[in-house]
């Protein structure tokens, strides 16, 4: 188990002191992104991709060899509220596909050589239901923290995080609209296909919680109120992978949700990671705007599985292959304008 916080303080002690990205990495990047055989800007965004990695790996140019894909599951006590079209042991269920091989994210994963980790944590123990007080005690959100942050392969070259909990998407919205404002309407979508009456049902819910909870802590604590282990998890891995200086890509709305309690916390907290995909739950687009990210992909997905964000490894892996392996002007012979 990790040694490096202990407490709800401690944690938010290792936000601020977080690793920033390496000046002279970048530096040298944009000089030899500068010499490649093509016009200044031409790979678009691909450049600007290669020089964000290795302004945080820093080293030689290199190619992404072992990313890693981590799928937390946890269990949410407002699913009893109806605010989903499935029951609530279907996380279990799900799981156990995940384990097998046989989702969504087990064929992505594969398709861009990254190495999945399923991490389920207390499924037999749903949350409490936020509408009645805080989502989870300190001690409960402590050990969530800490399981996602000991879930980060110190060996990975590059991180995704993703996520499976009925309900979790109620929670996102929840935390969304705490921390973001307007109302829950604005936040809440159809996640798993609710129809109108459900969706009714659960705008009420979302916005009875962020009534419940609102204005009673920073990110940290906003989630611990309105959130869930698994998005706690989330949270922890993706400031571990800072710690570790590895790059993450986000996945959808939920994990969004999860990066939001960071940033809410610790200014910059999010400087080492992208927006994979944007997802169609509704609300994405506007928690994206509000994070300051630019999704990579745009294909209607709305899965979550960390599944958008593992297809966007391919993308990074482009940039990264590009960037260390076009000849420069003077190796091609080519006249440098």
């Amino acid at each position: 188990m990790t040694d490096y916080f202990a407490t709800l303080s401690e944690f938010r002690a290792l936000l601020k002191a977080q690793p920033d990205p390496d000046p002279q990495a970048l530096a040298a990047a944009a000089d030899h992104n500068m010499q490649l055989t093509k016009p200044p800007a031409a790979l678009g965004q691909l450049e600007d991709l290669a020089l964000w990695y290795r302004s945080w790996r820093a080293g030689p140019l290199t190619a992404i060899a072992a990313p890693q894909v981590i799928v937390f599951a946890g269990n949410h006590g407002v699913a009893a509220r109806g605010v989903s079209a499935f029951p609530a042991e279907v996380t279990a269920q799900m799981v156990m596909n995940f384990e097998h091989g046989g989702a969504a994210i087990n064929q992505i994963a594969g398709s861009v050589g990254a190495m999945l980790d399923v991490v389920s944590i207390d499924l037999d123990r749903p949350t409490d239901d936020f509408t009645q007080g805080p989502a989870m005690s300190e001690a409960d959100f402590l050990t969530a923290l800490k399981q996602g942050w000991d879930a980060v392969n110190p060996s990975a070259d590059l991180l995704v995080v993703g996520e499976m909990g009925i309900a979790n998407t109620t929670a996102a919205a929840a935390l969304a609209c705490a921390m973001l404002g307007g109302e829950a309407a604005d936040w809440t979508g159809r996640g798993t296909g609710v129809d109108d009456a459900g969706l009714t049902l659960k705008t009420k819910v979302v916005a009875e919680g962020v009534v419940l909870h609102q204005g009673q802590g920073d990110g940290m604590e906003t989630l611990r109120r309105l959130g869930g282990r698994e998005i706690a998890a989330m949270a922890a891995a993706i400031a571990r992978a800072r710690h570790l200086r590895i790059p993450v890509i986000l996945d959808g709305f939920i994990c969004s949700a999860a990066a939001l309690a960071l940033v809410k916390t610790q200014d910059g907290a999010l400087d080492h990671t992208v927006a994979g995909h944007l997802s169609a739950e509704g609300a994405h687009d506007k928690l994206l705007q509000a994070l300051g990210k630019k999704p990579l992909l745009s294909l209607g997905l709305r899965l979550g599985e960390a599944s958008g964000g593992a297809l966007a490894i391919g993308i990074l892996k482009a940039a990264l292959a590009c960037h260390a392996g076009m000849a420069t002007f003077a190796q091609a012979g080519v006249t440098d304008a």
